[in-house]
């Protein structure tokens, strides 16, 4: 019998690395025999991409209680669709951004009530595994928007103002949930963050 796989999630404010950690700790995984699937938030399959390109759109308006329901209904096809049946084949499911990217931007930083985000996020019916919460200062974060290349998207584009309450929440969930989340600077070097991460989920299968 399969047993299940493990739903590992990587959260933080933009420009914090997540995207790099996710592609350097699935190399690091795979190269130790597992089976490892990488997938993002909002997105991962093609109707929750329809929306994560609604979402990101700069010239998309939405009301903060809107934008919620959309993360959720994309979510809801993620996981349908994707995340849990990888998890029933027992792989190891590393996923940028999930339910606390939610509670941290929509909840703290557009102000959408905790309780309602927590009761939809209870209807998806998956918590994370293990979570890593890459923390970062506000200013260190403009700085490394400024030097991306491209277009920023809508939530690259929100105040200074908003990005600092963003990673209070993401400071506030990884305090509220000491068992499931580690907090780790995001300005340490790229290969002791993988290391730490690679470190962890290697605790959390009992594995020395």
């Amino acid at each position: 019998m399969i047993s299940r796989g493990l739903l590992i999630t990587i959260e933080g404010g933009e420009a914090v690395g997540k995207s790099t950690q996710l592609l350097h700790l699935a190399e690091r995984l795979r190269g130790s025999g597992h089976c490892v699937v990488t997938t993002r938030e909002p997105g991962g399959t093609p109707g929750a991409e329809a929306i994560r390109e609604v979402m990101l759109d700069p010239a998309t308006v939405l009301d903060p209680l809107a934008d919620t329901l959309l993360v959720f209904a994309a979510r809801a096809d993620h996981v349908a669709h994707l995340i849990r049946p990888a998890l029933m084949q027992g792989k190891i499911v590393l996923c940028d951004r999930y339910v606390d990217s939610t509670l941290a931007y929509q909840g703290y930083g557009l102000g959408v009530d905790l309780m309602s985000i927590r009761l939809l996020s209870s209807m998806i019916g998956l918590d994370p595994d293990l979570t890593f919460i890459l923390d970062l200062s506000p200013d260190s974060a403009l700085a490394r928007l400024s030097n991306r290349q491209g277009a920023l998207d809508r939530y690259e584009r929100f105040t200074p103002a908003f990005a600092a309450r963003v990673a209070a929440g993401f400071r506030a969930i990884a305090m509220d949930n000491p068992d499931r989340c580690l907090l780790i600077d995001a300005a340490a070097e790229i290969e002791d963050i993988t290391r730490l991460m690679f470190d962890a989920i290697q605790t959390k299968l009992g594995r020395p």
